[in-house]
């Protein structure tokens, strides 16, 4: 039998004991987040939450493996981020982020503390227009199936 072979099932036991503890520290650290929003977070919840932007439910500080991202429409796979001031010195790790979580599916739109700030009747106009153009799942053309 090969030696890697015989191994393999202890360490798989060792990742998936690993990745829940890690699962555990995210969503305490997603919970920790939630209780600490920024103010532009604040402000933006506002208008988020609720289904109070075109019906549509947002959650926020929600683990998507493996990130914590603000706020989420999982029915419209639409991630909106609100970075501060830390982000500018982290904007390849944030690239790489976005693409990441683009490959799973989600769109993702980001804005500058400030904007949402300063501009938030734009912000929420364009999260509006990207919710929008979430595509609707069609029905079958036989009804219910096949």
């Amino acid at each position: 039998m090969d030696e890697s072979f015989a191994k393999d099932p202890l360490s798989l036991k060792e990742r998936e004991r690993d990745r829940e503890r890690g699962s555990k520290i995210l969503l305490s650290r997603a919970r920790a987040l939630r209780r600490q929003g920024s103010e532009a977070e604040c402000a933006l919840w506002k208008h988020l939450r609720g289904r109070r932007m075109k019906g549509y439910k947002f959650r926020r500080q929600v683990v998507i493996e493996p990130y914590i991202v603000d706020f989420v429409c999982l029915e419209a796979k639409l991630i909106v981020e609100a970075d501060g001031g830390q982000h500018a010195d982290q904007i390849g790790y944030d690239a790489r982020r976005t693409a990441r979580l683009e490959g799973m599916g989600y769109r993702v739109m980001r804005y500058w503390n400030h904007e949402i700030l300063g501009q938030l009747e734009n912000v929420l106009e364009q999260i509006a227009l990207a919710l929008l153009e979430t595509p609707s799942p069609q029905p079958s053309p036989e009804g219910r199936g096949s």
